[in-house]
């Protein structure tokens, strides 16, 4: 089909991913046995340590029955899946007022919640905050095809994560207003993509704030959740804040209830992005779960994948367990994938304590051994010096970054995988 045929928005993805290394990479990834000549991919947030232990516990024998072959309930997810979830997350986010099965909205992965919260929540030309850096694809994911308008907030020198970052965002909303539209959208990512923090109770509830002065809805996108783990590197700097989810604050005097709503799935938390399983938790406002209702059509969760999610949500001794261990295997990860940058001169992000990656400045270690090389895209000639080594990492251009030559690193790959691309990095930025 001739790229004149597709409308504008379309036409404006196929340029942009055509330029898009990506697609082409996960086709040709490494691996020691059948592509060794590969791409080492350590761009994409996947966590495999945990795969052996998941696979074993869902290959199992497991009875299917039939009415998981029909439309069932329909496109919002059984009676039985949105009870499981709500259990489990009562159990772990210790939200204020418990969940029920109605307060949960399930979607075939977190894309899907994403995009059903911009296209409820925020009309064509109508603005939605968003902090830099950020998960690339929060652009695409928010507006794409609702037409909303990701409105990035700078933070210059301040802490995205602490207290003042608030005013940072209070200045984005007055900007925005004086083209004559609303900001309509708080979005937040608690733990943080691609930061790997938390953020503190003071600064959730100083946004809450924020969010009731303007009418603005707040939306805690807390897919890493489960994933955090002790930091044993970085000496307290900046300090670890425990995970306390955006259920679990008291909104009373700090904002309506219809306002707040929280996103959560099984992708991150239980390493497998291939369910397709997210969740929209709106305990204080039926309007969004009515106004849903008929779009969940085009997002609704296969019934085998239904079925398979309520049986192990309901395993208590083995989600406990698995959660557990995962967090282990993180801390053991991001131990050892901090400890090679150290050892070869190169800054990162410090005070991670969740989520499966690290921030780091690959571009200042790079001008420092070729200062010919300052000047320019940076972290574009460390991209294509990257790819020219075949390792992929998520670059700081496509997340928003505000200093140029950072990039993320997905260190739960497993030893093998991490190890080789930590090698080829430095080969790439050394050589």
């Amino acid at each position: 089909m001739p790229l004149s045929t597709l409308s504008t928005r379309a036409q404006t993805v196929v340029t942009n991913e055509s330029s898009n290394p990506f697609h082409e990479i996960i086709k040709d990834t490494w691996n020691p046995e059948t592509n060794p000549n590969g791409y080492i991919n350590v761009g994409v947030a996947e966590n495999t340590l945990m795969h052996p232990s998941f696979l074993e516990h869902i290959n199992k024998p497991l009875t299917l029955p039939a009415k998981y072959l029909t439309y069932n309930e329909g496109g919002s997810g059984s009676t039985r899946l949105k009870k499981s979830m709500a259990a489990f997350l009562n159990r772990h986010l210790k939200p204020v007022v418990p969940l029920q099965a109605e307060h949960l909205l399930p979607t075939n992965g977190l894309s899907s919640a994403l995009e059903h919260v911009s296209w409820a929540f925020a009309d064509p030309g109508e603005g939605i905050l968003l902090g830099r850096p950020y998960y690339g694809m929060f652009i695409p994911d928010l507006s794409l095809r609702t037409g909303s308008v990701v409105v990035p907030v700078k933070f210059d020198d301040v802490d995205p994560l602490a207290i003042d970052a608030v005013g940072k965002y209070e200045e984005a909303i007055l900007d925005f207003q004086r083209t004559g539209k609303r900001v309509k959208v708080l979005m937040l990512c608690h733990p943080h993509n691609p930061l790997g923090r938390c953020y503190p109770r003071d600064v959730l509830v100083g946004l809450m704030q924020l969010c009731q002065r303007y009418q603005i809805h707040f939306v805690s996108d807390e897919i890493y959740a489960l994933s955090t783990f002790e930091n044993t590197v970085d000496n307290g700097v900046p300090p670890a804040v425990p995970f306390e989810s955006a259920l679990s604050v008291d909104l009373t005097g700090v904002i309506d209830a219809s306002f707040v709503h929280v996103l959560w799935g099984m992708s991150k938390d239980f390493g497998a992005n291939g369910i397709r399983i997210g969740v929209i938790i709106s305990q204080g406002n039926p309007d969004v779960h009515l106004a849903l209702a008929g779009s969940t059509l085009y997002s609704s969760v296969s019934g085998p994948t239904d079925h398979l999610a309520s049986v192990m949500l309901e395993d208590i001794e083995f989600t406990d367990w698995y959660i557990m261990r995962n967090q282990e295997l993180l801390a053991e990860g991001y131990a050892y994938a901090t400890r090679y940058l150290r050892d070869h001169g190169i800054e990162y992000a410090t005070g991670c304590n969740a989520a499966f990656f690290v921030w780091m400045n690959l571009g200042k270690r790079f001008c420092d051994l070729h200062p010919g090389e300052r000047g320019g895209d940076v972290g574009e000639k460390v991209m294509q010096r990257l790819l020219g080594k075949k390792v992929f990492l998520a670059s700081g251009a496509l997340f928003g970054s505000e200093q140029d030559g950072w990039f993320r690193i997905v260190f739960t790959q497993g030893y093998e995988v991490l190890s080789l691309a930590l090698e080829r990095i430095v080969a790439a930025i050394e050589g």
